[in-house]
């Protein structure tokens, strides 16, 4: 549990403070069946401890995810479509977020540069920061700077149509600043309509990724490599458990390739999105 005051001033006349509240639950859990061991995690997150999950409903989920992911194996190389959960579809826009904020733009170390106004994700993508969404966990009257927050789109149409700039990045891009010194205030992507099962239906055979490990991601190719376990999927329906792959493709192709974002929205980030499903990546496994 958390309970603090941020309060903040500047030289330039600007005293501004505000109150907020954190709190979280979480258990992580090792599973065994005969040799077999699996380790999962689940938390809660909100900014009112009434509207934490119950310590048990959080230990039974826990428990659940790693039952599951017992007698995991390999899959046969090849690409194949891929749906984020919606726990790690997250940091898939984490991504974009880092490629289109000031300090990669003005080192020129992002494979987004010159990208305001360009098309980066399918038509029906609208992603909007809201930064006085009630109880989300990162909203804030003002920035890391005292500059007042607003709500905009980031991205509509599948367009960029703001970068993330505090007021120093955006002086040396001759810019204005967006009012985020310090980073996003609750990224919110629209929804497709579609449940998870619906997505999974969808998606018909594939790979359904729930665990994400590794930092192999370039931001200034956006070139994306990374260890992964999850679940194939065959008819719609999950199969059984996949451990010790990669999966594999480029951050451009990848948003370009989203195909549909699930009504399953996890609000415990910042960043809120549902599971996302792709056409198609490079899975490494047999």
């Amino acid at each position: 549990t958390h309970e603090g005051l941020r309060l903040y001033g500047n030289s330039h006349g600007f005293i501004g403070a505000y109150p907020s509240t954190r709190h979280g639950l979480s258990c992580s859990v090792i599973a065994q069946e005969g040799e077999a061991m699996q380790r999962d995690y689940w938390y809660s997150s909100s900014r009112l401890s009434g509207e934490l999950e119950s310590a048990e409903r959080v230990g039974q989920q826990a428990a659940e995810r790693a039952l599951r992911r017992l007698q995991g194996r390999q899959v046969a190389t090849g690409k194949m479509p891929v749906l984020f959960a919606a726990d790690v579809a997250s940091g898939l826009l984490s991504h974009f977020l880092s490629a289109i904020r000031g300090e990669s733009l003005y080192r020129r170390s992002t494979f987004l540069l010159d990208s305001l106004g360009t098309q980066v994700f399918p038509e029906f993508v609208r992603l909007t920061e809201q930064p006085h969404l009630k109880r989300a966990l990162g909203s804030a009257p003002f920035d890391g700077e005292g500059v007042r927050t607003s709500a905009k789109d980031i991205v509509s149409d599948g367009v960029v149509r703001s970068y993330i700039l505090s007021s120093y990045s955006a002086r040396k891009l001759g810019m204005r600043t967006t009012g985020n010194s310090g980073g996003i205030h609750n990224l919110l992507i629209s929804s497709t309509g579609k449940s998870f099962d619906e997505l999974l239906a969808t998606m018909g055979s594939g790979l359904l990724v729930t665990e994400l490990m590794g930092q192999g991601v370039n931001q200034t190719t956006g070139d994306y490599s990374r260890g992964a376990a999850g679940f194939w999927v065959e008819g719609g329906v999950i199969q059984y458990p996949v451990e010790e792959i990669t999966i594999a493709g480029n951050l451009r192709e990848m948003y370009r390739g989203i195909r549909d974002i699930g009504n399953d929205v996890d609000l415990r980030r910042n960043v809120r999105t549902g599971s996302i499903l792709l056409d198609e990546m490079m899975v490494a496994g047999e």
